[in-house]
This record gives C-alpha cells, sequence and structure tokens, in this order.
C-alpha cells in the first residue's frame, strides 16, 4: 500500500515537473519575440510538432513584418516534414503567392508540387489529386526552367503519367474482364472505345500491342452479335482493326490469333453479304409483283 502510494507521488511530481518543463512555460507566453525565437530553435532542432504550435500562436502578431517571411516559410516545412503533406502543399502555395520574389519563392513552388506528389495515392486508387500534383510540377517546371530541380520534377511528372497509364490500362482490363458477363454488348462496345483511347493518349505504350490484338478480337465479336442494319459497318470496322494491327506490328507474337479473328470477320460479312443480296433479290421480286397487280388492276378497269 505504502508502495502504491509513493508511486502515485511520484508520478505527480514528474507530471508537475513536465508541466512546468521549457515548452510549457513558452506556450504559454504572451512575448511574440520570445515565441518566435522558441518556434525558430525548436525547428532548427528538428522538434516541428512544437514549432508548428509556437507558430501558430505567433503568426498573427508578425503578419506583414520582415520576420514573417522565414516564419512562414517554416511552418510550411514544418507540416512537410511531419508528413502533413496536403497542408504543406497549402501553405507552400500561400508562401509563393505571398513572397514571389523572395529568394525561397522557387523553394516553396517545388516544394507545394512535391508534397502534393508524395501525397499522389498508387495507380488503383482515385487519381484526382494526382492530377492537382500534375498541374503543380507543371507550374513549377514552367515559372523555373532553368531551376537545379528541374530534372527531379520531370522525374515525378513521368511517374505520375505512368501511374496514370497502368490505371487507364487496369480500367481496360476490367471492361475486357466484363465483356464474358451478362451483358456483353454494352462491355465489348465500352472495350472498343475505350482501347482506342487508350491509344490515342499513351501512344508510346508498352501495352498497345496487347490492346490492338484484343480490339480486333472484341470488334470482331461485337459485329458478329449486331443487328442486320449495323453488321456490314461494324464488320468493315473489325477488319479494319485487324490491318492497322499488322501494319503496326509485323512481327507480334498475336498474328496467328489476329489472323483467326479476322478470318471470322470476314466469313460473317460474306455471309451478310449473301443475305443482303437475298433480301434485295427479294424485294426486288415483291416490288416488280407489287407493279404487276397493280397494272392488272388498272387493265381491268
Amino acid at each position: 500500500m505504502k508502495m502504491r502510494v509513493h508511486n502515485i507521488i511520484v508520478l505527480v511530481i514528474l507530471i508537475a515537473v513536465s508541466a512546468c518543463g521549457p515548452f510549457n512555460k513558452l506556450e504559454k507566453s504572451t512575448n511574440w519575440e520570445e515565441l518566435y525565437e522558441g518556434a525558430n530553435k525548436y525547428y532548427q532542432e528538428g522538434e516541428y510538432n512544437k514549432a508548428i504550435i509556437l507558430y501558430d500562436k505567433v503568426l498573427p502578431v508578425i503578419r506583414g513584418s520582415e520576420k514573417a517571411e522565414l516564419a512562414d516559410y517554416n511552418y510550411a516545412n514544418c507540416h512537410f516534414k511531419t508528413k502533413r503533406y496536403i497542408e504543406a502543399a497549402g501553405y507552400f502555395n500561400n508562401f509563393f503567392r505571398t513572397y514571389n520574389r523572395s529568394p525561397l519563392a522557387e523553394e516553396a513552388l517545388f516544394m507545394h508540387a512535391y508534397s502534393l506528389y508524395l501525397d499522389a495515392p498508387d495507380y488503383n486508387l482515385d487519381q484526382q489529386s494526382s492530377q492537382e500534383a500534375v498541374s503543380a510540377i507543371q507550374q513549377f517546371v514552367t515559372r523555373f526552367p532553368g531551376s537545379s530541380s528541374y530534372e527531379r520534377a520531370m522525374e515525378m511528372l513521368s511517374d505520375l503519367e505512368t501511374r496514370f497509364e497502368e490505371k487507364a490500362y487496369q480500367e481496360s482490363s476490367m471492361y475486357y474482364r466484363l465483356k464474358d458477363g451478362l451483358y456483353p454488348g454494352d462491355f465489348l462496345r465500352a472495350c472498343i472505345v475505350n482501347f482506342q483511347n487508350f491509344a490515342k493518349d499513351y501512344p508510346e505504350s508498352k501495352y498497345n500491342e496487347e490492346l490492338a490484338y484484343k480490339l480486333v478480337e472484341v470488334s470482331t465479336e461485337y459485329a458478329k452479335n449486331s443487328a442486320y442494319l449495323k453488321k456490314e459497318e461494324r464488320l468493315t470496322d473489325a477488319l479494319r482493326f485487324a490491318g492497322d494491327f499488322y501494319r503496326k506490328y509485323p512481327e507480334s507474337g498475336y498474328t496467328a490469333e489476329v489472323k483467326t479473328f479476322e478470318e471470322e470477320a470476314r466469313e460473317e460479312m460474306q455471309d451478310h453479304l449473301d443475305l443482303k443480296k437475298r433480301v434485295a433479290e427479294r424485294a426486288a421480286a415483291q416490288e416488280a409483283e407489287r407493279k404487276a397487280t397493280l397494272g392488272a388492276i388498272d387493265n381491268n378497269n
């Protein structure tokens, strides 16, 4: 029992001592110069959370003074160092807009972009924030093309573009998998549009050969299952996609598969043209019979 009481007393003493420590005293201070120096001191020592608390107290007081510029930059960097990247990006951007003639302006604009880049998600998640990072990087390289950070910024941009490409490819693959579901027509059409858009958006992608082969496959299947009035047009598209594939990838490992789908499309086209001819002949015969009947009626009258 005495030991427990002793431990409680020791704990209370430790809490009291802690409450009276240098930071706690400084936090309660109303002397802005003392707060400013303390914030800078903790910043230099890497105590960024403590520095943030003190900067929060002193920044409204020194706003507009010569001391504000460094304090604002440090405040933004404290958030970056503690991995609060969205907040850091905002503070760095505000710094650049407020002090665009500052020697720190270039670094602040880069850090704005870099913070957004670090917050950007993996390719399999929503890429809205990645788009914001791209815009920020483009702003930086346009404003400071001679910066020592230019190459680093371009590497970041390239990495984000790779994420967009991977995201687009995964979406294409999803449509391709869904084509075998309950409503294949919708997803076959989605594949055709998606594969073509991918090639336009990423003309140098390593996935283009694979998607060009799949485009022949899905366009052939889509055409074969089309209504009579749409079939010829869609079969023509499938055959055109096959021709484009051979021109772009003459040594492709998918050539045999593409030839198989092309042959299916040609056979389907021939069957369709034969049917179209019979339909036309039947229509002509019916029209001739109709005219003959009308002529007979006129003669009888």
